[in-house]
């Protein structure tokens, strides 16, 4: 019997440490399989010692108004996956995401495996929510714009290929679903290469930090997700990992991955391959 009561009351613990999880903003930790080297941050260069985070806002804004009028439809697959801070998978689901433009996103799962609980309120409820977002019936406005947030910059710095300017981010308001932070924005392009920090609110009593690092790859003229990653550290429970990969894109109908960014995304997919097969490898 008090084996039982034990078992139920992990159970109980486990929906709410995954519904957490799962509404927390989707952010991620830094990770070796995936993550760019970093050089070390340098003071402005004349050529932006001026630029205000104003300034810097309104270039990066302009620039993403010009790739969204462009970008008509992509394709992606990804992986889906809570771990241990051990590493030990508790949940897989790999599923792909198609999108046309404006705002219309259709998901099919193509496998899923690992604990039914965790899939069901974490990682289905997180497709569900974007899903909800991007028709509109989620009201839930965490853009990166300035009503939510306000930038100062703090210097330059090369994220693996890419040359930023780095911006601390400040949100205007408390909500569990804006971050405080940093920001990485390529200094050619005015698009987002990274972001880093804590959400703004405690997501809840249970959870007394939260970790993360969003990293993101140029395929042609477009910017897209790379990897994602939120690191958990739960009270009396340990260290909880939710990661998103997103690989094969295809992207206005091009070739998946065919720009002059091909041998880096094949790199990274020979990283996040070797990651999972090392992952795997450990739990035998």
């Amino acid at each position: 019997m008090r084996r039982f009561r034990l078992q139920k009351k992990r159970a109980s613990f486990m929906v709410v440490l995954m519904a957490a999880l799962a509404t927390s903003p989707v952010y991620p930790a830094d990770t070796p399989a995936t993550d760019w080297a970093l050089s070390p941050l340098a003071p402005l260069s004349p050529a932006y010692q001026g630029m205000t985070g104003d300034a810097l806002f309104e270039k990066l804004l302009e620039a993403n108004r010009a790739r969204e009028v462009r970008l008509q439809q992509y394709s992606t697959v990804r992986t889906y996956r809570v771990t241990s801070d051990k590493g030990k998978v508790h949940a897989q689901e790999i599923v792909r995401l198609d999108y046309r433009a404006p705002d219309q996103k259709t998901f099919r799962t193509l496998s899923e495996e690992g604990s039914t609980l965790i899939r069901e309120l974490v990682l289905k409820r997180l497709v569900e929510s974007e899903s909800e977002t991007s028709s509109g019936r989620a009201h839930r406005d965490s853009s990166i714009r300035p009503a939510n947030y306000e930038f100062h910059l703090l210097g330059e710095q090369d994220v693996g290929p890419y040359h930023c300017l780095v911006a601390q981010a400040t949100p205007r308001h408390r909500d569990k679903y804006l971050f405080e932070g940093k920001v990485w924005i390529d200094a050619q392009d005015f698009a987002i290469v990274r972001i880093a920090g804590q959400p703004a609110k405690s997501l809840s009593f249970w959870i007394t930090r939260a970790d993360f690092v969003r990293q993101y790859q140029k395929i042609g003229d477009f910017w897209v997700a790379a990897r994602d990653q939120t690191l958990v550290h739960v009270r009396l429970y340990g260290t909880k990992i939710l990661s998103i990969d997103h690989r094969d894109y295809v992207i206005n109908d091009a070739a998946p991955n065919s720009t002059e960014n091909l041998e880096s995304g094949k790199q990274m997919a020979t990283q996040i391959s070797g990651a999972a097969h090392q992952e795997r490898e450990g739990q035998k």
